[in-house]
């Protein structure tokens, strides 16, 4: 029987041409394609600047760097994501803080932020730094963080690889994923898993000029080139002419990537609307015995983009269960995620963590398939096998 996946990308012939046009150009790395790609991009998250990088990883690194985190920084981060959050904290110099979590959505809980903010003695001068996490495609509390946040002089940076396309409306207002309405940065990860598959690819996007600039600058290598907007060339400087003026990394991303990070974009809203049906179906089925016995799921929202559709078993013993049982009749599961403090590298460094939010929120989850490409009858078979599991209890 055929394995399907918890997620899987959506490549069509147009996508193949897009990249397939690239190869046949004069342009393989860098060149205009990559610039419409970001046009395009931050038009679409509704921001000023929009930089296309390597990866998610890198965009992460990028906007921690070019906000300024440094030796002295401190950087809160939520556990419930994967490690490259922290872990770009750590790459900068940063302290890396876990703040706990909603034990029933997994997002960064406003409340513990505050208490983790206040138990904390920062340099005011120093630049510190949250990253909530809009995890699953459920847009994070990002308007009381935010508060929070800057009144205890901390920048907000979104991580919003799961939610490309997410928006919530809350007190009256829409708040939209990436647009950066009230953080300093919001990243991207184009992995094909995510809304978007660039191969592999990332974006930090801001509204910030001189934030924009810098990641330009960082993720080439801290070299500068003339632009168009420069004086014309000098003996001193003539038209070849180029200097690093910072320690900078290669995070750049390629045509061919961006050539297919443009075409999925134009799709975006085609694969929202698949995510959100299939999510719906689920919402409808999973409401009805014998599931509502035996899981939790996470009311539906408005806006939810459903990276992942993510279920939570009232009994944690269930959860590896399930996982085991679903695996062997070629259900793909995942759990999102170990607590990165429960990582042997973290507990290295911290020692033994256990926030409650968080564990408790891990030790039940299961994400079960959900991807644009998913069909009816695939739906059918994994709702099918787990009826048949919670049966067997």
């Amino acid at each position: 029987m055929e394995t399907i996946p918890y997620s899987r990308q959506w490549i069509d012939e147009e996508d193949v041409e897009a990249v397939s046009r690239i190869l046949r150009s004069d342009w393989v790395t860098q060149g205009p394609t990559l610039a419409a790609f970001e046009e395009a991009l931050a038009e679409r998250a509704g921001t000023r600047r929009a930089m296309a990088v390597s990866h998610g990883t890198a965009a992460l690194h990028l906007a921690y760097a070019a906000l300024g985190t440094s030796e002295g920084s401190v950087g809160i981060s939520s556990p419930i994501t994967f490690a490259s959050t922290a872990n770009a904290m750590l790459h900068c110099g940063a302290k890396v803080l876990f703040c706990d979590v909603d034990p029933k959505t997994g997002l960064l809980d406003p409340t513990a932020l505050e208490k983790t903010i206040v138990g904390q003695k920062v340099d005011p001068q120093g630049t510190h730094l949250v990253a909530p996490v809009s995890y699953a495609g459920r847009l994070a509390p990002l308007d009381e963080i935010a508060e929070i946040s800057e009144n205890a002089g901390f920048s907000v940076i979104e991580d919003a690889a799961h939610s490309l396309g997410t928006y919530a409306k809350r007190n009256g207002q829409t708040i939209r994923s990436a647009a950066c309405e009230r953080t300093a940065a919001a990243v991207l990860s184009f992995h094909p898993v995510k809304h978007l598959c660039a191969g592999e690819g990332g974006a930090v996007l801001t509204n910030d000029e001189e934030l924009a600039e810098k990641v330009a600058l960082l993720r080439s290598h801290g070299i500068r080139r003339p632009s168009a907007e420069d004086a014309e060339p000098t003996p001193e400087k003539p038209g070849w002419y180029y200097e690093q003026t910072d320690l900078g990394w290669n995070y750049r991303m390629t045509d061919l990537q961006a050539a297919l990070g443009l075409r999925q974009l134009e799709r975006l809203d085609f694969f929202l609307e698949k995510r959100r049906a299939l999510a719906s179906r689920y919402h409808e089925a999973l409401a009805l015995p014998p599931f509502d016995e035996f899981l939790d799921v996470p009311s539906p929202e408005e806006g939810h983009s459903y990276h992942l559709f993510v279920i939570l078993f009232r009994n944690p013993a269930h959860r590896n269960q399930a996982y085991e049982f679903l695996r062997v009749r070629g259900i793909q599961c995942q759990v999102h995620y170990l607590p990165i403090y429960r990582h042997p590298y973290y507990e290295r460094l911290h020692g033994r963590q256990r926030l409650p939010g968080a564990e408790a929120f891990f030790s039940r989850c299961l994400s079960i398939p959900l991807f644009p490409k998913m069909t009816d009858q695939e739906q059918e078979r994994v709702l099918g096998d787990l009826e048949k599991f919670l049966r067997t209890l």
